[in-house]
């Protein structure tokens, strides 16, 4: 019952998160990727406050949104997952997988969709091909979420500062993308809503077919007394 109550709220949310990016999207292309007003305020305001210590920080956080780490996150997440030897190579491929097929499904659509990025006069940062859904944004929310996961999962205690910490980074890496002038905001929040979208697909496929055996230790039932 727990998997089935899992797979219909991860369901719930898969819909939600891309009726919302759908919705997103169509008003992106609806425009012919003009800029909306929270685009251009956020874009203006990173340009007012960017100190050499702030772009140089900015430029750190980002770093971390793609390449080896998201991997490397994801993989170790994995390792934490899985009781057995084999157990644990499998929850890291499984990871590593999600991270990819998502990171391709984003770049169809980044192509399909083709908006064009800031002006380039305003990059602090480099960045290629189009702009939504970000990239780094959809990326480091994907890791965050499989990270996030695999604590619940493993960590009976003390997991909520964790959780709060990993999703602060996976937040933080969208933000930076804004910053650094290389995203609109609506990039950005379209790279969220499109990761929540692929992590619910995900969870519903694993609550659904993985096997009950890997499931963290069950508590022991309380005795009922005889009447």
């Amino acid at each position: 019952m727990a998997g089935k109550r899992t797979a219909e709220f991860a369901g719930s949310v898969a819909f939600g998160a891309w009726t919302a990016f759908a919705v997103l999207a169509l008003v992106v292309t609806g425009r012919h990727g003009t800029p909306l007003g929270p685009d251009r305020t956020l874009l203006d305001w990173s340009l007012a406050h960017r100190p050499d210590v702030a772009v140089a920080v900015a430029r750190g956080i980002t770093a971390t949104g793609t390449g080896v780490v998201p991997y490397a996150l994801v993989v170790a997440a994995g390792v934490a997952v899985g009781r057995t030897r084999r157990q644990r190579l499998v929850a890291a491929l499984l990871g590593a997988g999600c991270l990819a097929l998502g990171q391709t499904a984003r770049s169809a659509l980044m192509e399909l969709i083709g908006r064009a990025r800031p002006p380039q006069a305003d990059w602090q940062t480099s960045a290629s091909g189009w702009s939504f859904p970000s990239g780094h944004s959809t990326t480091a929310a994907l890791a965050a979420g499989l990270l996030i996961l695999a604590i619940r999962w493993r960590a009976p205690h003390g997991r909520t500062p964790w959780c709060v910490a990993v999703a602060c980074w996976g937040l933080a890496v969208g933000a930076t993308r804004v910053f650094l002038g290389v995203h609109w905001c609506t990039d950005v929040l379209g790279g969220w809503l499109f990761a929540v979208g692929w992590l619910g697909i995900c969870v519903y496929a694993a609550a659904r077919w993985v096997p009950r055996t890997w499931a963290p230790d069950d508590v022991p039932e309380r005795p009922v007394a005889a009447p």
